[in-house]
């Protein structure tokens, strides 16, 4: 289990102005300036569950990920993990945890990654049969046995993405962070990488904490959302409560020809473009049915299609609502 309580972690944070003379200046007397990245963070999150831990840039989303790692140590707060505290038990807690940074690389650049694997199973002293058997595991769903003899300077983003995927599962940890785990990705390797996780998780228990940006990763992966912004914790609830306090939202896609129809009151106009209309359709003000209704006979209707929120517009709109 992780809990975490009232954490606040600041920075202190050097200002400088552009020229010469107040560069020279900055070497005898500089600026600094106070930047609060979290402040009394506090959630809890139960062993095997897969949580989206979501808001904007800057909101404090790593800060957060770095203090349950151990890599930062906060200001104040508690942070107990399964009973250990990450910055001060750094040696047993990342025996147990398995991170991926989207930014960052736990690879060697100029190595086969394979000899990358095999020194990660040396420092984390991973059993011979275990490590075989993760590795073979890992290299037939995330498809690496080629990538695996190149070294990690000649992968593309989304193939070295794929293997620090594996390089932070070799040791079987109980807790998984992802900080944009499928940034470069393609389609076909993003599906991929979501039916791993979501796999592990069924048949391991692996508790999963995702950051990201590519909301249809919250939506294939976690069933609750915990929103960050200016460093606070906005919003803890489930994905799915979410979408139902915002079903009322629909989206209406009008295929037409000929001259752009008209909309009437409880429509807005998302997008229009080349015979095709985006409107968002407030439905107690106007019903679906009265809706295509009205444009029936005042366009020719080619298509038309009907949805509720999707997890962009759903994020967008919290955004909006909590003014971050």
């Amino acid at each position: 289990m992780i809990n975490v309580q009232n954490i606040n972690k600041t920075f202190r944070v050097t200002k400088r102005q552009s020229g010469i003379l107040r560069a020279v200046k900055s070497l005898f007397s500089r600026e600094h300036e106070i930047v609060h990245a979290l402040t009394d963070v506090s959630f809890t999150i139960n062993d095997g569950e897969m949580v989206g831990y979501i808001g904007p840039n800057g909101a404090g989303k790593s800060t957060t990920i770095k203090i349950m790692c151990g890599i930062l140590t906060p200001d104040s707060g508690t942070c107990d993990i399964d009973g250990r505290v990450p910055w001060k038990e750094r040696v047993n807690h990342v025996r147990e945890i398995g991170v991926v940074f989207g930014q960052r690389s736990q690879l060697w650049w100029d190595v086969p990654v394979i000899d990358s694997f095999e020194l990660i199973r040396d420092m984390y002293k991973v059993d011979d049969a275990l490590y075989r058997r993760n590795l073979d595991e890992l290299t037939e769903l995330l498809d690496l046995s080629e990538l695996v003899k190149t070294p990690a300077r000649s992968l593309s983003l989304g193939q070295r993405m794929r293997c620090e995927i594996a390089a932070s599962l070799l040791h079987s940890p109980k807790t998984l962070f992802l900080d944009e785990p499928t940034i470069g990705l393609d389609a076909v390797s993003k599906i991929a990488v979501r039916q791993f996780i979501k796999k592990l998780n069924a048949e391991r228990g692996t508790t999963v904490i995702l950051t990201t940006h590519d909301m249809q990763d919250i939506e294939a992966l976690t069933e609750r959302i915990l929103l960050i912004g200016k460093g606070r914790i906005l919003l803890d609830d489930s994905l799915d409560e979410l979408k139902k306090r915002s079903s009322e939202r629909k989206t209406l896609v009008v295929e037409y020809a000929g001259l752009e129809p008209m909309i009437c009151e409880g429509m807005t106009v998302i997008e229009t473009k080349d015979g095709r209309m985006v409107i968002a359709l407030e439905p107690s003000v106007l019903s679906v049915s009265d809706a295509i209704a009205y444009f029936a006979p005042r366009t020719e209707l080619i298509d038309i299609s009907v949805s509720g929120i999707s997890a962009e517009a759903l994020v967008a709109a919290l955004y909006k609502e909590y003014h971050i």
